[in-house]
């Protein structure tokens, strides 16, 4: 799975952690929905963390198509919700 970190580039993923991401997407949509902009903040910093940590990261130049695009650290909570579908940043 190709993973696109909005502000940061590609990077990717075995299909084997879509579990583990899936999880804090789950955390994230939760904290959106109750208003929590400081679990939002520790939720998104998270789900960024676990991405880079069991991704690869692609050289700048790859422009591969991305089936998952996050948004970047800074994002506000305003911003996330306007990214999101009824299914959360990772499509189940």
């Amino acid at each position: 799975m190709i993973v696109r970190i909005m502000g940061e580039g590609q990077v990717k993923l075995a299909d084997s952690h879509f579990t583990e991401l899936n999880k804090l997407d789950d955390e994230l949509l939760e904290e959106m929905e109750a208003g929590d902009e400081e679990g939002f903040r520790r939720t998104l910093g998270a789900l960024l963390d676990a991405v880079r940590r069991l991704g690869e990261p692609l050289p700048d130049d790859a422009l591969e198509p991305s089936e998952l695009i996050l948004p970047a650290p800074d994002a506000t909570l305003d911003e996330v919700r306007d990214m999101l579908s009824d299914d959360g940043l990772i499509p189940g």
